[in-house]
């Protein structure tokens, strides 16, 4: 070592090297990082059931803020293709699908793979209500709609999916309820929740050791078009958006299982 290299000007060329070499280094984890979609949804497919209106349609804007590429689902092909000239064609795709059909969410798959060569979330989100009554008196062809699309939707959509997902190791999100943790006199729709719960829970001990996550977003009333009249003091889609995106921007190594949302109670008078 020369007399200049132990010197104060080698010192500071040593430390100066190190510091590159730290540098490059980082530089090259965050590469990796964003090239595993680990630090935003840039890279990443979501597919989204239900799309056209309320916690669907909200859930579709949040994550094209957060920067996922989208494949939205849902019967009401007019809503989903305004709201995919909302977000932006080069990023979201349309499909027309009618969750009560496997083969048309198998083909709708096939199309969400063909057009962006991967699936890293599924948002299984589509349902629909029934009538009042209970089991005494509620039509039972609103039982059967219940069933068909809250419960066997759902697993038409996972049993579809569940390939690709395993491919990417990537994450199931469930549109469950409040009402599938409590029980409400005579609903029906309260059952439907419940299988959905059960659905979430088994799915997740199926996959386990398999890198795919599973999370329950369990909200309260939801001012959506469920709805005959508005509810004010009723959670908005956007809230039920949030804590979906919340799950899904947790990195690979937490594993949100539920997240149950409700409004807070209206303050009362003194």
């Amino acid at each position: 070592m020369t007399e200049d290299q132990r010197g104060p000007r080698g010192r500071r060329m040593r430390r100066a090297r190190a510091l590159l070499r730290d540098a490059v280094k980082v530089v090259g984890r965050a590469c990796s990082a964003t090239d595993r979609g680990e630090n935003d949804g840039s890279s990443r497919v979501l597919l989204i059931t239900g799309a056209s209106s309320g916690i669907g349609a909200a859930s579709a804007r949040e994550a094209a803020a957060a920067g996922w590429r989208l494949a939205l689902a849902a019967r009401s092909s007019e809503k989903l293709d305004a709201l995919v000239e909302e977000i932006g064609a080069g990023r979201a795709l349309a499909l027309s699908v009618d969750v009560t059909d496997f083969a048309a969410q198998e083909r709708m798959i096939e199309a969400v793979t063909a057009r962006f060569g991967r699936l890293d979330a599924v948002f299984a989100n589509a349902g629909t209500g029934g009538q009042p009554g209970g089991v005494s008196g509620a039509p039972v062809e609103s039982w059967q709609s219940m069933v068909n699309v809250n419960v066997l939707g759902v697993a038409y959509t996972l049993r579809a999916s569940l390939a690709a997902l395993r491919a990417s190791r990537g994450h199931v999100l469930l549109t469950g309820s409040v009402a599938g943790r409590r029980t409400l006199a005579g609903s029906m729709y309260s059952a439907t929740k419940w299988a959905v719960s059960a659905i979430g829970y088994g799915l997740r001990e199926e996959l386990r050791g398999s890198g795919v996550r599973v999370t329950l977003i369990e909200p309260g009333m939801v001012d959506t078009p469920f709805f005959d009249s508005e509810k004010p003091d009723a959670l908005r889609p956007e809230d039920v958006a949030r804590s979906a995106l919340y799950a899904l921007s947790q990195p690979a190594t937490v594993d949100v299982h539920e997240i149950m949302v409700l409004p807070t109670p209206p303050i009362e008078a003194d």
